[in-house]
């Protein structure tokens, strides 16, 4: 792992194999990927130059990073498929490591495989782990007051840097509160999420709580469990109300 002190870039070696397509065609395929903490929350894929399969057609200078430097934004061509400004290039960067690689918008491409498993969102941290472990604690969930969910058998998961999550069984939750919303979110190491919003009061708190249907296989402990945001809720564990935590959802 490397950090440079004047960037403050964090880069670490990946040890999987990165493929990236767009239009069905190969674009990349590299075992030397390069993590990049562009963000704090999960790194960014830098593939070597060597390991690109497709053309790069230069459109001109990219987004200046006070930490990167200076960028080069490329059109991605491969086979009659092409995506816009879909990577970019610091060949004069002052972190070292990125000179000779390339980075492509995850977004812009089709699809990303580690090894041979596809993957969403984002590249997974390899410092990120998630825990699902059965609980016999008692947990409650209020919202305005009122108690939409009781349970004496929770799910606890445990991901690096989040809050601990306490998934409830349906049965113990109060359904005929919750109204499900068009919301869906995806994460790289759960799956896809779907939304309710509780309605309390007479009031609807839109998106207060969520469940994975069919969750990746590292989080299917969770499977159709609901759970609710810690830090717009009041929980009570074992009858002691818990702080609402400081996270990027509060």
């Amino acid at each position: 792992m490397g950090t440079s002190h004047k960037t403050r870039v964090r880069t670490e070696e990946g040890a999987k194999r990165v493929r990236a397509y767009l239009g069905g065609r190969l674009v990349a395929d590299t075992t030397r990927p390069l993590l990049v903490w562009e963000i704090p929350y999960y790194p960014a894929y830098y593939i070597p130059v060597a390991d690109v399969r497709a053309e790069l057609v230069e459109e001109g200078p990219g987004k200046h990073s006070p930490s990167r430097g200076d960028a080069t934004a490329y059109t991605v061509k491969v086979d009659g498929a092409q995506a816009e400004g879909a990577a970019v290039r610091y060949e004069e960067s002052p972190v070292e490591e990125l000179r000779d690689r390339v980075r492509f918008e995850w977004d812009a491409m089709d699809a990303w495989f580690e090894e041979d498993e596809e993957v969403f969102v984002h590249p997974r941290d390899p410092h990120t782990r998630v825990d699902v472990l059965a609980s016999s604690r008692h947990v409650r969930v209020e919202v305005d007051g009122v108690t939409v969910a009781e349970s004496g058998s929770p799910r606890l998961l445990f991901e690096t840097g989040l809050p601990v999550r306490y998934y409830l069984p349906k049965p113990h939750v109060r359904m005929d509160l919750l109204e499900s919303t068009d919301t869906v979110t995806r994460c790289p190491y759960k799956g896809d999420a779907v939304y309710w919003s509780i309605q309390a009061n007479g009031t609807a708190h839109k998106d207060l709580a969520w469940s994975y249907p069919t969750p990746l296989p590292e989080s299917e402990g969770v499977a159709g469990l609901v759970c609710f945001y810690n830090e717009k809720v009041d929980i009570f564990v074992d009858g002691v109300k818990q702080e609402r935590p400081k996270s990027p959802f509060s």
